[in-house]
């Protein structure tokens, strides 16, 4: 599944080839994805200029000039592609062998046409993924969005916030941090990564690392920890999972695996500085947790 980074750098990707771009048309191939398309999709869209491509945990929100806001979250599978005139020839493949992005493959079903001839589409095989849209002011109040907490970057996740919400959790701490309500996009390869660095066990009670007093060494350990992880793989381009590609189709778009200290390292000697630990895998809540025994407390 895409996490924040991989979103994120879809986001750069539309934002580059839409911005400023007039709506032609929008094209649906089916009634519903993960939720019903709005029947009214196209009359609220069509016509109007993009005026910003953002993002808030791991939804993306086209925002168009009189405020109504296209939402698109990637599921499991769901790719954006970018298509002009001189791609459209060498669209790209899905991992598996099927056509991207072409706008007439067998998963494509969200085609947005630009006046310039570029296309964006959006593509779904498994169709987890979900396409709405938002009426002008009404985005905090969208239900996948009013409840989200703050994105795990350093300009919006400060250790007093982290602190305040694991004040006396006994969740373990893994799973408060895979909470949305308490840290938006932040998924289970980068909380893996982050405890790491953080040297905190992921089996560990959340509240044992928060004070009331105010944050707690390791909150600020921890803070950073998530801070950094999700900044360097930002800018690697994410990582690249089984049939994940960029909007252009690209095939090798996330580095960040180079840099994994514990994921996908089980019975490999831990990176952690003086540490002589190996790496194990166990589950959580049905989940991969990879992580030291010997470092991670």
């Amino acid at each position: 599944m895409p996490e924040l980074p991989e979103v994120e750098t879809v986001r750069r990707g539309l934002e580059e080839s839409l911005l400023g771009q007039r709506i032609s048309r929008l094209i649906t191939k089916r009634a519903d994805l993960r939720f019903p398309i709005p029947a009214d999709i196209q009359s609220r869209t069509e016509k109007k200029v993009v005026i910003s491509i953002s993002r808030k945990a791991k939804f993306l929100l086209i925002t168009l000039e009189d405020g109504t806001i296209i939402l698109s979250h990637l599921g499991m599978s769901g790719r954006w592609t970018i298509i002009s005139e001189d791609l459209k020839s060498t669209p790209g493949r899905f991992a598996h062998g099927g056509m991207i992005g072409t706008g007439e493959g067998p998963h494509d079903w969200v085609i947005l046409q630009f006046e310039n001839g570029t296309e964006a589409v959006y593509s779904d095989p498994r169709r987890f993924g979900f396409i709405d849209v938002i009426a002008p002011g009404n985005e905090g109040f969208h239900p996948m969005l009013e409840k989200l907490g703050p994105d795990p970057l350093p300009n919006t996740l400060t250790p007093d916030m982290l602190n305040k919400s694991l004040v006396g959790r006994k969740a373990p701490l893994k799973a408060s941090l895979l909470n949305q309500g308490i840290i938006a996009g932040l998924g289970n390869i980068y909380v893996c990564e982050a405890l790491s660095r953080a040297r905190l066990s992921p089996r560990r009670r959340s509240g044992t690392i928060a004070s009331e007093r105010g944050p707690t060494n390791r909150i600020h350990r921890l803070v950073s920890s998530i801070h950094d992880v999700i900044s360097e793989a930002i800018d690697a381009g994410g990582s690249t999972l089984n049939d994940y590609r960029g909007v252009h189709g690209e095939e090798a778009l996330g580095y960040f695996p180079l840099s994994f200290q514990v994921y996908g390292r089980e019975g490999e000697p831990c990176l952690n500085e003086d540490c002589s630990g190996t790496v194990q895998r166990y589950l959580q809540s049905g989940r991969s947790t990879y992580s030291c025994p010997t470092c991670q407390r």
